[in-house]
């Protein structure tokens, strides 16, 4: 697996895992401005532009990054984000490795198997997929996805280099997780992230994922679509990643200070009228 780093190792570490068919500039726009104050790996996941090798599972992805973080960080970093293929993964490592960090931002992630729709990959992307080399027909799922337009050139230039195969393989992983009962035993802290414009399938699957994770907490963005958080807002992005962390480092200085115990609320909260300032605001 092919990692971009940014600022400096000695740094809070975090990891952000992009999308299906996107590639490292999911997270472009988040690694730039956070690099003067942590540090930041972006996985090139299995299969996709630029990767080292092809798509097998989402349980193979989540193996490699384990065994990259076991290897060089000691097993542990400070925060994973993933968004829908990259926050399946995400799920996935956290079921495995119930230490790998103290926080993590599940972004629309599937968790509710599509059958009908996995049967269906396969001949549609067969038919298809000589379309996507295609400029107009690129722009058109583009426009569909709602990424913004400053995006294009990247998305048009990476979805041409995944193969066919890569491409049906991780579509039809994407339709077919099932959640992993060990998820429930993870001892980060994990924000689920849902937009209340996205389909029904996903806003069942946040809501599955935030019951099967105790303690962990549920927001729904309003007007907010697929993969809307991290790619068209990254500044509420990063508001929530250094509220997470800042958080984490001011409770432990007190906790070292007074010996008190701070808890993370679990509750469902729903976005309403707020700036990026106050976006996670506890209440």
């Amino acid at each position: 697996m092919n990692f971009k780093e940014y600022g400096n190792k000695n740094k809070d570490t975090i990891m952000l895992l992009h999308g299906g068919g996107l590639s490292w500039w999911n997270y472009r726009e988040e690694a730039e401005r956070l690099q003067e104050s942590y540090h930041i790996i972006i996985p090139i996941l299995d299969g996709h532009s630029d990767s080292d090798r092809r798509f097998t599972s989402i349980e193979d992805n989540a193996q490699e990054i384990i065994d990259y973080i076991e290897n060089d960080y000691d097993g542990h970093i400070s925060l994973i984000g993933g968004l829908s293929l990259g926050g399946q993964i995400l799920l996935e490592i956290l079921s495995r490795k119930n230490d790998i960090c103290d926080y993590a931002i599940v972004e629309s992630a599937l968790a509710v198997p599509m059958k009908t729709t996995y049967k269906m990959i396969r001949p549609t992307f067969s038919m298809s997929y000589g379309l996507i080399s295609k400029k107009w027909f690129s722009k058109m799922q583009f426009n569909s996805l709602r990424i913004r337009k400053d995006l294009f050139d990247d998305y048009y230039r990476d979805t041409c280099k995944i193969e066919k195969e890569d491409m049906i393989s991780f579509m039809e992983a994407n339709s077919k997780y099932l959640l992993k009962d060990s998820l429930q035993e993870t001892k980060a802290k994990v924000l689920v992230i849902v937009g209340d414009k996205e389909r029904p399938i996903i806003k069942k699957s946040a809501n599955l994922i935030h019951q099967k994770i105790k303690g962990s907490r549920i927001e729904i963005l309003p007007n907010y679509y697929h993969g809307d958080f991290s790619i068209n807002h990254p500044q509420q992005y990063i508001v929530a990643i250094n509220e997470l962390i800042v958080n984490k480092n001011r409770n432990s200085k007190n906790k070292s200070v007074s010996n008190t115990e701070t808890k993370f609320e679990d509750k469902q909260t729903r976005l309403k009228n707020r700036t990026n300032t106050n976006f996670l605001d506890e209440r």
